[in-house]
C-alpha cells in the first residue's frame, strides 16, 4: 500500500510548492509508515517524457527526497511505498515503474499475485525488473500502448480486466507521459486488512484523514490553474473525491480533463477550488 500526490501546473512548479509547507510535513509523517521507498517522476514541459528519480530508502530520512521534491517541472508524480506483505524492499520495486515513455505508480495490492501473473507472456514475465504485483499492472498497460492503444484507453482496459480478477483490490494509479496524467480511481470496495489497520496503530502524528479512507483519491484546482490529486493524508481539506471506479485523463497542456467509467460512460470531471 502506499500514498501518492500528482500536480499539473500551467507553469514549472514543484511538489514542494504545491503541497505547501502542511503538505509537506504530512508526507513526512506518512512516509514513516509508509518507509519502503519513494519515488518520483517529473516532465519539464509537454512533449518531454518522464524524468524519475527512486530509491528504497524511507523519504523520511532520505535527503535526496526534499531535494527532489523541490526540482521543477510541469507536471510531476510522487510515491510513498508501504511494501505488501512477503514482496522485498530494494530499488526495482520502487514506484514508478518507468518504460522511458511514461511512468507509473500503484496503490493497492493484488492478492494472489498469481493471478495477474497468468496475464503475463514467459517474455514479460522475463523483463520484469522487480517482483511486485504493481510492476505487472504495469506491464499490462505498457502492451495496450505497444499495441497502438492510447495511453487512457489503455489503463481503461487494464482496470476494467483487473476489476474483474479482483473485484476487492484497489487498482489506484497515476501515469504519467509527455501529453497527459492518466489517473486510476477505483477502489470502489477496497478495505485495510486487519493486520494493516494494527500496523498503523502503532504510529502516531498521522495526519488525521489517513484512517478515514485510506485509498480514496481526491483532487482540486488552485487558483493558478494548478490540478491536484493525492490520497488521503496527502490531500488537504476541502479537495473533492475523484470519481468513484473511473480513469480520468488529464491535460498537460491545458489542464482539461475527461473522466469515463470503468463501467464505460463518461462522468463529469470537475474539481473544487481554494
Amino acid at each position: 500500500m502506499c500514498r501518492l500526490f500528482a500536480f499539473v501546473s500551467p507553469d514549472r512548479s514543484t511538489a514542494e510548492r504545491e503541497l505547501g509547507d502542511s503538505g509537506m510535513e504530512s508526507l513526512r509523517s506518512l512516509a514513516r509508515l509508509h518507509g519502503d521507498g519513494w519515488g518520483w517522476a517529473g516532465v519539464a514541459s509537454p512533449g518531454d517524457h518522464p524524468v524519475l528519480r527512486k530509491a528504497a530508502s524511507s523519504a523520511a530520512s532520505d535527503p535526496a527526497f526534499a531535494d527532489t521534491m523541490g526540482r521543477s517541472v510541469r507536471a510531476a508524480v510522487a510515491h510513498l511505498r508501504w511494501a505488501t506483505s512477503g514482496l522485498p524492499v530494494r530499488p526495482e520495486n520502487a514506484h514508478p515503474f518507468s518504460s522511458g515513455r511514461f511512468a507509473f505508480a500503484h496503490n493497492g495490492s493484488l492478492k494472489p499475485i498469481g493471478l495477474i501473473r497468468g496475464m503475463l507472456t514467459s517474455e514479460q514475465l522475463a523483463g520484469l525488473e522487480g517482483d511486485t504485483d504493481s510492476e505487472m499492472y504495469f506491464t499490462l498497460i505498457r502492451e495496450r500502448v505497444a499495441a497502438g492503444v492510447p495511453l487512457a484507453e489503455a489503463a481503461l482496459e487494464v482496470a476494467r480486466l483487473l476489476r474483474e480478477a479482483y473485484p476487492l483490490a484497489s487498482l489506484n494509479a497515476l501515469i504519467l507521459d509527455r501529453d497527459q496524467l492518466v489517473v486510476v480511481h477505483a477502489c470502489a470496495l477496497s478495505i485495510l486488512s486487519d493486520d494493516d489497520l494494527g500496523a498503523i496503530a502503532r504510529f502516531d502524528r498521522l495526519p488525521d484523514e489517513h484512517n478515514e479512507d485510506y485509498y480514496a483519491l481526491r483532487w482540486k484546482h488552485a487558483a493558478d490553474g494548478t490540478v491536484l490529486v493525492g490520497s488521503t493524508g496527502v490531500a488537504g481539506r476541502g479537495w473533492q473525491a475523484m470519481p468513484p471506479e473511473s480513469v480520468t485523463a488529464i491535460d498537460l497542456r491545458d489542464r482539461t480533463s475527461e473522466t469515463v467509467a470503468l463501467a464505460g460512460a463518461r462522468v463529469p470531471a470537475t474539481v473544487g477550488s481554494r
